[in-house]
């Protein structure tokens, strides 16, 4: 049986493994903790040289990023609305999200938010790749994060025959939201 401890890192592509590495240190605060760099690709052995830079974003998570200068110019899926994918980091509360908005602005960086989703609030924002990025902290008290998951399983199986949202958590966003910003 498999037992995963933790997640180890992800990984996306950048456009400048240097402007990524210092854009991240700067502006969240993370520090560089590795650079792996080679002319072939480990796993295929395919010729393709890369930089692959790994960042602490805490508690031992690891934020990856590749650049990739033979490759075609990095795009993103056009099919998917830019507000899908993103990376989410948790900060402590409140004051740290509000605080963290107000450095990310004074910095020149267009951030939305802070919005509430009912049982975390969040800001969002992009890199200089174009990768959404969210910070967020938790609300939800322990009865909310259990009867989320009680009804889980039922969402999943009402969504996967209707394709309608099911109202089973409809609660979270009837809580009036602090600005008019969805996620």
């Amino acid at each position: 049986m498999i037992n995963i401890q933790q997640m180890h890192h992800v990984a996306y592509r950048c456009n400048c493994a240097k402007e990524t590495a210092e854009w991240y240190q700067e502006h969240l605060n993370m520090e560089l903790l590795v650079a792996i760099s080679e002319d072939r690709v480990p796993s295929t052995k395919a010729p393709d040289p890369y930089m692959h830079l790994f960042l602490d974003a805490g508690m031992g998570n690891i934020l990856a990023f590749f650049e990739l200068p033979n490759s075609p110019k990095m795009g993103r899926d056009t099919n998917t609305p830019e507000w899908v994918q993103h990376i989410a980091f948790e900060v402590k509360d409140r004051d740290e999200l509000t605080a963290a908005k107000a450095e990310l602005e004074s910095k020149g960086i267009d951030v939305l938010g802070i919005t509430n989703h009912g049982i975390i609030h969040s800001i969002y924002f992009f890199d200089p790749n174009g990768h959404r990025l969210e910070l967020t902290y938790r609300s939800g008290t322990p009865e909310q994060m259990e009867e989320l998951k009680r009804v889980a399983p039922e969402m999943i199986e009402e969504w996967s025959v209707t394709k309608k949202a099911p109202k089973h958590a409809a609660w979270l966003h009837e809580l009036e939201f602090s600005d008019d910003n969805e996620s």
